[in-house]
């Protein structure tokens, strides 16, 4: 059984975000309930863009959706401020 965590979703914003090119991008709790190990993701789906072109997703532990957000974040500073000086 594949559920999702809806409350918590909207709590964290739970609206898609539609980027500049049209791809909507959804992020969500998902969890695979199993009696002996249950499993649970963050998922990360990116739909189609304007154009139909199709999307992906990926479905990232805890440990992994930290690391991305950590990443995400570098990579956005950097864009707005560029990069330092003597770094390639």
């Amino acid at each position: 059984m594949v559920t999702a965590d809806e409350g918590r979703s909207r709590a964290a914003g739970g609206m898609p975000m539609v980027t500049a090119c049209g791809r909507r991008i959804e992020v969500r709790c998902l969890r695979l309930a199993s009696a002996d190990r249950p499993i649970r993701r963050v998922a990360l789906d990116v739909g189609r863009d304007r154009g139909g072109e199709p999307g992906v997703w990926a479905a990232l532990t805890a440990d992994e959706a930290r690391d991305l957000a950590g990443r995400l974040l570098v990579h956005a500073e950097l864009a707005e401020r560029g990069p330092r000086s003597g770094a390639a």
